[in-house]
């Protein structure tokens, strides 16, 4: 099959939508923006993957923030945040080849006009965190318009540029924040920011810093 770039996919109506690692995002019809992006790259080596999920995360960013949402930071590693409660999140998947990734899928679950969500206390939506309606195909437009600018940065190898404007924006950097680990140990420590293969590099107590992939550390806030 030869798509165009970019190609996406909307629904309106999402019965089994995946998030990281076999969790799931609950959606609701006509309130919700559900879509995948398919993408092409151009000498991409596989090593710089991580620029990726930059690139779509900041993209995201800027594109609440032209709608003034409130305090947007990126949760690691690809959950948009508003005050602290998760309004979009992003679920990638690539095709690799001789050692490059040639290209992504890109998949979108916005939370828009949503007015309470059941049993989810940690979710907002564009509307709970600003109290405006909001257009569906407009605020579509807009999020595909700003993703593209910043994915076409990692043609241009703007790699190391995307890392640093992301590690500005995670959430709860250098703060004080009680971590997990799968054997249920917890400690307290703050997050620096993320290596060079995208692996969340948090600093404990007595400031050693170690690095995590996603399932091997959960945030408890």
């Amino acid at each position: 099959m030869n798509l165009e770039d970019p190609t996406i996919v909307i629904t309106n109506n999402q019965t089994k939508g995946r998030g990281q690692h076999g969790t799931s995002w609950q959606s609701v019809p006509q309130q919700s923006l559900l879509f995948s992006m398919f993408k092409r790259f151009e000498d991409l080596p596989s090593n710089k993957i991580s620029s990726i999920t930059y690139a779509v995360s900041l993209g995201l960013e800027n594109a609440f923030k032209k709608y003034k949402i409130p305090n947007i930071t990126i949760k690691w590693p690809n959950d948009i945040m508003s005050r602290s409660k998760k309004m979009a999140g992003i679920l990638i998947e690539n095709q690799i080849k001789q050692g490059n990734v040639v290209s992504s899928v890109i998949g979108l679950g916005i939370n828009v006009n949503e007015k309470k969500f059941k049993s989810l206390p940690q979710a907002t939506s564009m509307f709970l965190a600003t109290g405006n309606k909001f257009d569906l195909n407009e605020v579509l437009q807009i999020v595909i318009e700003e993703i593209l600018i910043q994915l076409n940065k990692l043609d241009k190898g703007e790699h190391a540029n995307l890392k640093i404007k992301y590690e500005t924006s995670l959430f709860r950097k250098d703060m004080i924040s009680v971590f997990e680990v799968p054997d249920g140990y917890r400690f307290n420590g703050k997050i620096k920011g993320v290596n060079e293969i995208g692996k969340i590099v948090i600093e404990n107590e007595n400031e050693i810093s170690n690095s995590y992939q996603l399932k091997e550390i959960k945030m408890l806030f």
